[in-house]
C-alpha cells in the first residue's frame, strides 16, 4: 500500500496547507510562503509558476517532503535551496558563509552616493567577503572597476569565485583565503567589510537559523563585538588611497563605539546611514 501511495501524485493544495500548518507550530516566519518556497524549489519553479501547478510528481513531493524536515528544524531557506538574492545578482550560498542580508545593501547604496562616478576605475577590496555579495555588487555597478575578495575560510573564497563566474563578472576580481588583508597590496579607492560584530555573549540568543547553521566565526565579534573593527581601523590607513572611502557594517546599537575606534585610527567619519529599519547600518570614513 504504502509503494502504491509514493507513485501517486501529490496535490499541491493540500500539501501546502498540510506543511504551513507544520512550519506555523515550529515557529517559522510566515508559513504559508515558507511551505510555498518549498514547493516551489522541489518542482522548479517561481512563485508565479506554483500558480499553474495542481500536482506534484512522486519524485517533486519526495523532495518536498526532505526539504520540509529540513526547514523544521530551522535550517535557513536559502541553505535548503542553495541560492538567495542580493542587489542584482543571484548567489549560490553555503553553509561556510553568512547568508546576505537586505540590510547589508544599505552598503552599497552608501558607495553608489560617495562615488557617483559610475565608470571611474575603482579599486576595490572586500575584507571578509562570504559569499562575495559587497564587492560583487559593487561591480555590476561599476563596469571599470576591478577588485579583490579576501576570506579567512577558503571555503567562502572559493564560493565567492563561483558567484564571481555565476554573475559574469570574474574577469575583474581575484577571490583569496588569508587573514583580513595579509599579502594584500593597496592602495584602494574603496574598501568594504561586513565584519563579525555580535558580541560573544549574545550568540545564543540569535535565531535558531542563525545560531544554529550559519558560521559561528563570520558572527563572533569577541566579548565587545569590536573586535574586527579595531583590526580594521589599524589596517585601512595603510591601504586607502589619498581619496579612498571604506564603507563598514555596523551592528545595533555600534554607531557610536566604531566610529569612535575609526576616529582613534586616523580616520575621518564621513556619514552613519541608517537601513530600512532605522538602525546605524553603514559607516563610511576616509583618511
Amino acid at each position: 500500500m504504502k509503494d502504491a501511495m509514493t507513485q501517486t501524485p501529490a496535490n499541491l493544495r493540500h500539501l501546502l496547507s498540510d506543511a504551513s500548518t507544520r512550519l506555523h507550530a515550529a515557529g517559522i516566519e510566515a508559513p504559508q510562503r515558507e511551505a510555498r518556497l518549498l514547493a516551489a524549489h522541489a518542482m522548479g519553479t517561481d512563485l508565479a509558476g506554483l500558480l499553474r501547478i495542481d500536482t506534484l510528481s512522486p519524485a517533486e513531493h519526495a523532495i518536498f517532503m526532505q526539504n520540509l524536515q529540513r526547514r523544521l528544524h530551522h535550517e535557513p531557506m536559502a541553505y535548503i535551496t542553495g541560492h538567495t538574492g542580493f542587489w542584482s545578482l543571484d548567489l549560490a550560498v553555503s553553509p561556510a558563509t553568512l547568508i546576505p542580508r537586505a540590510d547589508t545593501e544599505t552598503l552599497v547604496e552608501a558607495v553608489l552616493d560617495h562615488l557617483p562616478g559610475r565608470h571611474a576605475p575603482l579599486r576595490v577590496l572586500d575584507i571578509g567577503t562570504g559569499t562575495g555579495c559587497l564587492l560583487l555588487a559593487v561591480l555590476a555597478e561599476y563596469p571599470q572597476a576591478t577588485g579583490i575578495g579576501t576570506d579567512l575560510n577558503p571555503d567562502a573564497a572559493r564560493l565567492a569565485a563561483c558567484n564571481a563566474a555565476r554573475n559574469g563578472l570574474s574577469t575583474r576580481c581575484d577571490m583569496l583565503s588569508c587573514n583580513w588583508a595579509d599579502g594584500v597590496t593597496g592602495p584602494f579607492d574603496l574598501i568594504l567589510s561586513n565584519p563579525p560584530y555580535i558580541p560573544h555573549a549574545d550568540l545564543n540568543g540569535l535565531m535558531p537559523e542563525v545560531v544554529r547553521h550559519e558560521p559561528a566565526r563570520a558572527l563572533d565579534g569577541g566579548a565587545d563585538g569590536l573586535v574586527a573593527y579595531r583590526a580594521l581601523a589599524a589596517i585601512l590607513p595603510g591601504l586607502l588611497a589619498p581619496d579612498g572611502i571604506a564603507v563598514l557594517e555596523l551592528g545595533v546599537g555600534q554607531d557610536h563605539s566604531v566610529p569612535a575606534l575609526m576616529r582613534d585610527g586616523g580616520l575621518q567619519v564621513l556619514e552613519i546611514r541608517p537601513d530600512l529599519g532605522g538602525i546605524g547600518r553603514a559607516l563610511v570614513v576616509k583618511k
